[in-house]
């Protein structure tokens, strides 16, 4: 209970909620569904871990500050998925669907926070190719080690400090009427839904933060390959213009798993249903796949891999 203007406000604060996964989806498709979301996991622990260990090992990759942006986007995802796919797979092989107060607020904490940091980090990577394509001879001062580390500390300190706040938004929210989330984890739209008190001020930063971490990153990567493509016009020759968007193509691969989803998502009017489970393989496969298209199609990367599992051999 909270006094306000004279007013007296209740809060209502619930023990726990209940995840129920995919609503249309019938119960005896749930283990379905859990091992798919397991076999992703597995790969993307293994692909990420063999990133990560490459880049602490292997000191070409080290020397080279792209890589920095690389190894912190195989991390996030590394922990994104570990924070968001065990606690699926409980609810759905285990049938844990109750969830306390403080651990789905958490759970969501994490969630979020890796989810836009994957966007910005795509940022990091698109600024890295624009300046490798547009301006090579100022690559070298540009694009530093100590420029990669500040500017990824920065974005995890804004993400941070960004989800922190839509957290403590939440707090201030009632629950005196239903606490079941029709989604696969404490989705914050549907948990300030749920609310029955005042949400206005969680509705507007709710509606601000998709611009402010997935729109203008994506407007940015956009008008950045714009650049480029207009820069590789003006190469004299076409075979130096096709060496110089291989160098190109991991990131482009990794830009288009992340966003077309959440495009498809946000701009198209899907069935919530359709909704849920088109946003939780944008969750689960992006970081399954990305470490595959950048071992496939960086060949320094391929090489260190190759060479760590020679030497585990």
């Amino acid at each position: 209970m909270r006094k306000n203007e004279g007013k007296v406000e209740n809060y209502t604060r619930v023990s726990e909620f209940v995840v129920v996964g995919f609503p249309s989806l019938q119960s005896e498709y749930f283990h379905l569904v859990a091992w798919f979301f397991f076999v992703l996991y597995v790969t993307t622990v293994v692909g990420n871990v063999l990133l990560v260990m490459a880049f602490a090992l292997e000191r070409s990759l080290q020397k080279t500050p792209k890589y920095i942006a690389v190894f912190n986007l195989a991390f996030t995802d590394l922990f994104g998925s570990s924070a968001l796919v065990p606690k699926v797979l409980d609810i759905f092989l285990f049938d844990h669907p109750y969830i306390s107060y403080n651990d789905c607020l958490t759970f969501m904490f994490f969630c979020y926070a890796c989810l836009p940091m994957q966007a910005l980090n795509l940022v990091i990577l698109a600024y890295d190719r624009l300046i490798a394509v547009s301006f090579p001879l100022h690559y070298h001062m540009k694009v530093t080690h100590r420029f990669m580390f500040s500017l990824i500390a920065s974005f995890w300190f804004f993400i941070i400090i960004v989800v922190l706040i839509a957290v403590v938004l939440l707090t201030r929210l009632s629950y005196c009427k239903s606490v079941v989330i029709d989604s696969y984890f404490c989705d914050y739209v549907l948990m300030q839904k749920l609310a029955c008190n005042d949400r206005t001020a969680i509705q507007v930063f709710g509606n601000f933060l998709p611009v402010l971490i997935l729109w203008l990153p994506l407007v940015f990567i956009v008008f950045t390959y714009m650049y480029i493509g207009s820069a590789l016009t003006k190469v004299a020759t076409v075979r130096e213009r096709v060496k110089a968007f291989k160098t190109c193509i991991a990131h482009v691969s990794l830009v288009a798993i992340y966003f077309l989803p959440i495009i498809i998502t946000f701009t198209i009017s899907i069935h919530p249903n359709y909704r849920i489970i088109n946003l939780s393989l944008s969750s689960v496969i992006p970081p399954t796949l990305n470490p595959i298209i950048y071992v496939l199609q960086t060949q320094e990367i391929k090489e260190s891999v190759k060479n760590l599992l020679k030497t585990r051999g």
